[in-house]
C-alpha cells in the first residue's frame, strides 16, 4: 500500500520533483548495491579464511604423518645398522677367539717340543756317559785280549812248533770266532733290554718323526687336481677371509691346496672316496658359480649320495661280472670302494677281478672248486678299502671283514694268508697267493717294468748270498720276502739272528723297493742214517 501511494505521489509530482526523486532513488540504489557488495565480499572473505584454516590444518596433519613415517624409517635403519654392527662385532670376536686358541695351541706345541728337546738332551748325555763307560770297558778288554794273544802266541810257538805266520793265522781265526760269539750274545742281551723300554721309546720316536717329517705321499694315491677356468675363480673358492674354503674342507674332510699353479686347485686326502667326493663337488661348484657355505653343504651332500650310490652299483656290477652270489651288502660296498683305490698305479678292483679269474683257472686245472677260488680271489684285497681307517695290514683287515660277514673259513684263510702271513689251511690260500703274484707282477700291470722287477729280485738274492755261512737265498712273494738257508754246522742260532739283521740293513742301504722286505734266516739240522 505504501509503495502504491508512493507511485501515485510520484505521478502527481512535477518534472523537477520527478527528476530529484529519480536522482535520490539512484543514489539509494548505489548505496544499497555498495552495501550488498560489501556484504558479499565479507561473506567471501570469511569463506576463504575457513578454507585456508582447513587447508592449514590438513597440511599440518600431513606434515605430522610424513614426520612420523620419517622417524619410523630412521628407527628401522638404525636398528638394521645396529644389527649389522653387532654381527660384524660378533664375527670379529669369534675370529679373535679362534686366533687366540690357535696361538695357545702353538704355544703348547712349542712347550712340548722344548720339553722333548730337553728330554732328548738328557737322554743323549746319559748315552754319551754310557758310551764312555763302554769305551773304557772295551779298552780294558782290548788290553786283556792283547795279553792273552801274546801268551797264546808264545805257547803255540813252544808246543806246536808252528811258524809265526801259521800261529798268527790260527790265533786270528780263533779270536774271530770268539768275538763273533760274544757279539751275538751282546746283541741278544741288548735286544732283551730294549724290549723292556721299547714302548716308551717307540712313542717318543714316532712323535718326533711325525713332527719333523711332513713330506707328501704319492700324488696318485692322495691328491686330485681340479681344473678351473681362470685364476679369478681361486678367489671365489677361497671366499671372504677363507670362509668358503674352510666350509668346503669341513664338509668334505679333505685339504684344499690353492697355490700359484695356474688353472688348478688340488684336493688332498688319504681316503680315496672322500677325495673323489671332494673333487666332484669342487667341479660342480665351479660350474655352478654360486660358491658360498650354504651352497657348498648342499652340493657336498648331493655328491656324497651320488658317490655312495655309484660305489654300491660298482660293487654289485663287479659281483655280477665275477659270477659271485650271496655277498653281504657291506662287502659289496667295500668292493665298490676299491674302484677309487690304486696300488703302485694298478687299480685294486681291476686287480681283484684278475686274481678271481686267475684263481678259478688254477683251481680248475687242479680239479678243485673254481667257484670258491674265484670268490676268495675277488675278496683277497678287500681290506684295502678301509686300511687307512683300521690299524693293521690289509690281509688281516680283509679276513676280519670276511669272517664278520659270514664268508666260509676257506675264503677267510685265503684272504688272511695270501702274503704268507698265516699258515695255509686249504689249497685256496696258495692258489690266491699265486694268482695275486701273477696279476701284480705281469708286465704292464704296475709301474715297475719286468726288467727292473727281475733285477730287484736278483739283487735281493745277491745281497743275501754275499754273507759267510749262507748256502742258498731265494726271493719270494714278488720280492716282499727273502729266505736264507745257512750252514747249520758253522752258524749257530745267535749268529743266525745277526745275519738276518745284517742282511736287512744292507737291503735298506743299497736298494729301493715299495713297502717292506721280510728277511727269514733258516738254520736246519738234518741227521740221516741208514739201516742195513
Amino acid at each position: 500500500m505504501d509503495v502504491l501511494s508512493a507511485l501515485l505521489l510520484a505521478w502527481t509530482l512535477d518534472p523537477v520533483q520527478k527528476l530529484s526523486l529519480q536522482f535520490a532513488s539512484a543514489i539509494i540504489l548505489v548505496c544499497l548495491g555498495a552495501a550488498t557488495m560489501k556484504l558479499i565480499e565479507r561473506a567471501r572473505r570469511q569463506r576463504t579464511e575457513k578454507e585456508i584454516q582447513s587447508l592449514t590444518k590438513a597440511a599440518e596433519t600431513e606434515a605430522e604423518k610424513i614426520l612420523a613415517q620419517a622417524e619410523a624409517r630412521a628407527q628401522s635403519e638404525f636398528l638394521k645398522r645396529r644389527e649389522e654392527f653387532d654381527a660384524d662385532t660378533k664375527s670379529a670376536r669369534q675370529e679373535l677367539r679362534t686366533e687366540e686358541k690357535r696361538l695357545s695351541k702353538r704355544e703348547d706345541l712349542t712347550d712340548q717340543k722344548l720339553e722333548m728337546l730337553n728330554r732328548k738332551e738328557r737322554t743323549l748325555e746319559a748315552a754319551q756317559k754310557a758310551v764312555l763307560e763302554k769305551e773304557k770297558g772295551l779298552a780294558n778288554k782290548d788290553r786283556q785280549l792283547n795279553e792273552l794273544i801274546a801268551r797264546q802266541k808264545s805257547q803255540l810257538l813252544k808246543v806246536a812248533n808252528l811258524s809265526l805266520d801259521e800261529a798268527r793265522e790260527l790265533l786270528r781265526a780263533e779270536v774271530e770266532r770268539d768275538m763273533q760269539r760274544e757279539t751275538s750274545e751282546l746283541i741278544s742281551r741288548r735286544l732283551e733290554e730294549a724290549k723292556e723300554t721299547a714302548e716308551t721309546q717307540s712313542r717318543e720316536v714316532i712323535i718326533t718323526a711325525i713332527q719333523r717329517y711332513a713330506a707328501e705321499h704319492t700324488c696318485e694315491s692322495t691328491v686330485s687336481a681340479v681344473d678351473i677356468p681362470s685364476d679369478d675363480m681361486k678367489g671365489r673358492v677361497i671366499g671372504r677371509e677363507g670362509r668358503n674354503i674352510r666350509a668346503f674342507e669341513k664338509a668334505t674332510g679333505v685339504d684344499v691346496i690353492v697355490d700359484d699353479t695356474p688353472g688348478v686347485v688340488v684336493v688332498s686326502a688319504f681316503d680315496p672316496v672322500r677325495r673323489e667326493t671332494a673333487r666332484r663337488s669342487m667341479e660342480k661348484l665351479i660350474q655352478d658359480g654360486r660358491i658360498h657355505p650354504t651352497r657348498i653343504e648342499e652340493i657336498v651332500a648331493a655328491t656324497e649320495k651320488e658317490v655312495t650310490k655309484q660305489i654300491f652299483s660298482t660293487g654289485k656290477q663287479a659281483m655280477v661280472d665275477a659270477n659271485i652270489r650271496g655277498l653281504h651288502n657291506k662287502l659289496i660296498e667295500m668292493l665298490g670302494r676299491l674302484q677309487f683305490r690304486t696300488s703302485y698305479g694298478q687299480n685294486v678292483l681291476q686287480h681283484s677281478m684278475e686274481v678271481a679269474f686267475l684263481g678259478q683257472v688254477i683251481a680248475d686245472e687242479l680239479g678243485i672248486n673254481g667257484q670258491m677260488a674265484r670268490r676268495a680271489g675277488l675278496l683277497h684285497d678287500i681290506g684295502k678299502a678301509i686300511d687307512h681307517e683300521v690299524e693293521g695290514g690289509h690281509p688281516k683287515i680283509g679276513a676280519d671283514l670276511c669272517k664278520r660277514y659270514g664268508e666260509k673259513p676257506e675264503v677267510v684263510n685265503a684272504v688272511a694268508g695270501h702274503h704268507g702271513d698265516v699258515e695255509a689251511q686249504s689249497l685256496y690260500m696258495p692258489i690266491v697267493a699265486a694268482a695275486d703274484a701273477i696279476s701284480a707282477s705281469r708286465p704292464g700291470a704296475r709301474r715297475e717294468t719286468l726288467e727292473r722287477y727281475v733285477q730287484r729280485l736278483q739283487k735281493l738274492e745277491e745281497i743275501a748270498s754275499d754273507f759267510e755261512g749262507v748256502r742258498q737265498a731265494y726271493a719270494i712273494q714278488a720280492g716282499r720276502e727273502v729266505r736264507v738257508l745257512v750252514d747249520a754246522d758253522n752258524i749257530d742260532d745267535r749268529v743266525s739272528g745277526k745275519i738276518a739283521r745284517d742282511i736287512a740293513r744292507r737291503v735298506e742301504d743299497e736298494m729301493e723297493y715299495p713297502g717292506e722286505v721280510r728277511v727269514t734266516v733258516i738254520r736246519e739240522v738234518r741227521c740221516v742214517e741208514y739201516a742195513r
